[in-house]
């Protein structure tokens, strides 16, 4: 396998979805209310996939460093666990995205921010690391779900609003939320398929705690709840709206349905089905704001 490849595969593109969503999402409530601004939100675009990248790596070294990826596992495959890429080549490009991540960042808020979205973006550097380490790793210990809906929903959806030059509100808050359970699903999806592997190996996802069932269910259930959250905005957009929720209702739920019947690696294809899906939720919004 070229170095190439295996460096696009251990960014987990089809991860990549889930931020872009938010931050599209972001930009189509700014579209809609007035105050769309291109500089910051592409800056915000930037900031969100590196910090994505580099979360992505940091799982892969952490894991490796804790004993907790195999060879062969049912996922896919990770590049320093399979001896493609050294451990000390993956912790340097975790913490060089990360650099070049916080440096987009502090020039994003330098220009346009408050002193306190400093906060925020050193609690989401921290989070990039903290998820896969530290004394209490998050994807370790049944967290993996909440820290997604903060870090890929509230936090950018959010943050890009304001920036744009937005005005906090519940309703916002509420929409960023929606989105960020339809990012945690394609981490149901991941720990859904990695169940058993997690297991065997002490790893207390939300899946080992709670079992197949539970996490099913809860995948159909954030598809429901997302689109119940994030339904005003649609409405507000346009008479008709509300179809392309329902169409991504029917969707889901059929995706919903490849989940109970897959297992293993099997469910490869559906954890970026679920990403794109998210992605095509909030490009439909573009599109029926610009209409």
């Amino acid at each position: 396998m070229s170095t190439l490849r295996v460096w696009i595969e251990a960014m987990r593109l089809r991860t990549l979805p889930v931020s872009l969503a938010g931050i599209l999402f972001a930009g189509a409530l700014g579209l809609l209310a007035g105050h769309f601004r291109p500089a910051p939100w592409l800056m915000c675009l930037v900031f969100a996939l590196l910090a994505q990248i580099a979360s992505n790596f940091a799982n892969e070294y952490y894991d490796y460093k804790g004993g907790l990826d195999r060879a062969g596992r049912e996922g896919p495959r990770r590049g320093v666990t399979e001896g493609d890429i050294t451990p000390e080549a993956m912790k340097r490009a975790t913490y060089v995205t990360l650099g070049v991540a916080c440096m987009v960042g502090v020039a994003l808020v330098a220009l346009y921010g408050e002193w306190w979205m400093y906060i925020a973006g050193i609690l989401t550097a921290l989070g990039v690391v903290a998820y896969s380490s530290g004394p209490y790793p998050l994807s370790h210990h049944g967290f993996g779900e909440v820290a997604v809906v903060a870090f890929f929903g509230i936090v950018p959806v959010c943050l890009t609003y304001i920036l744009m030059g937005g005005m906090f509100g519940w309703w916002l808050l509420a929409m960023s939320v929606g989105v960020g359970l339809m990012g945690a699903n394609v981490l149901v999806v991941n720990n859904y398929r990695d169940r058993d592997d997690d297991k065997s190996v002490g790893k207390r996802t939300l899946a080992v705690r709670l079992g197949l069932r539970a996490m099913s269910s809860l995948y159909l259930a954030d598809g429901f709840m997302a689109v119940i959250l994030t339904m005003p905005v649609w409405l507000a957009a346009a008479r008709w709206g509300w179809i392309c929720p329902c169409v991504y209702l029917v969707l889901h739920f059929m995706l919903y349905t490849r989940l109970v019947r897959g297992r293993g690696r099997a469910l490869n294809p559906l954890l970026g089905m679920t990403a794109i899906l998210m992605l095509l939720y909030a490009l439909a919004l573009w599109v029926t704001v610009l209409l």
